[in-house]
C-alpha cells in the first residue's frame, strides 16, 4: 500500500461521524487559509528587495506553501496539484483581504484560526476520538489532503 493511502486511511479512522466530517469540510480549509494568512502577515521587506515591489509572490506564505507542496509531492503528485490550486486560492483571498484593508490580516487570520479549531475540537468531541495529530503531527498536513482525495474520488481523478 502506498504511504498516502496508509496516511489517509489512518486519518479517516478518527473521522467517521457525519457531523465531525461536515465540520472538517468547513474548518480544515479555514485553518489552512488562516495559517497562510498568518504567515503572509510576516513583514516582507527582504523578499521585496529580492523580487521587487508588486510581485504577487513576494511574501512568506508563498515560500512556505512551496515547501509544503514538496511534502505533498512526495505523497502524491495529483494531490499536490490540488493542494497547489487550493494554496493559490488562499493566496488570492489573502491579497483581496489585504487590498480591502478592513482589518489587519493577522487579526482576521487569528480569529478564523481560533474559531475553526473550536469547531474541530467540537467535532472530535462528537466523534468521541482525539484528533489524529495528537498521535503524529504529520496529520496536520494530511487533513487537507484527506478532503482533497474525496474531491478527486467524486470527479474520478486518481490520486
Amino acid at each position: 500500500m502506498r504511504k498516502i493511502d496508509e496516511l489517509l486511511a489512518e486519518y479517516g479512522e478518527s473521522h467517521q461521524n457525519a457531523t465531525n466530517k461536515m465540520i472538517h469540510w468547513i474548518c480544515v480549509p479555514l485553518i489552512f487559509f488562516s495559517v497562510v494568512g498568518l504567515i503572509g502577515s510576516i513583514p516582507t521587506q527582504f523578499l521585496i528587495s529580492v523580487f521587487g515591489q508588486g510581485s504577487w509572490f513576494a511574501n512568506w506564505a508563498t515560500i512556505i506553501l512551496c515547501l509544503t507542496l514538496l511534502y505533498y509531492i512526495t505523497l502524491s503528485v495529483p494531490l499536490a496539484f490540488g493542494m497547489f490550486l487550493f494554496g493559490t486560492l488562499c493566496l488570492f483571498v489573502m491579497r483581496q483581504l489585504l487590498a480591502m484593508n478592513v482589518a489587519p490580516l493577522w487579526a482576521i487570520s487569528i480569529a478564523i484560526f481560533v474559531l475553526a479549531w473550536i469547531g474541530q475540537f467540537y467535532g472530535h468531541k462528537v466523534e468521541g476520538k482525539k484528533p489524529s495529530f495528537f498521535k503524529d503531527v504529520q496529520f496536520l498536513m494530511i487533513g487537507p489532503a484527506w478532503l482533497m482525495h474525496f474531491i478527486y474520488k467524486k470527479i474520478g481523478i486518481p490520486y
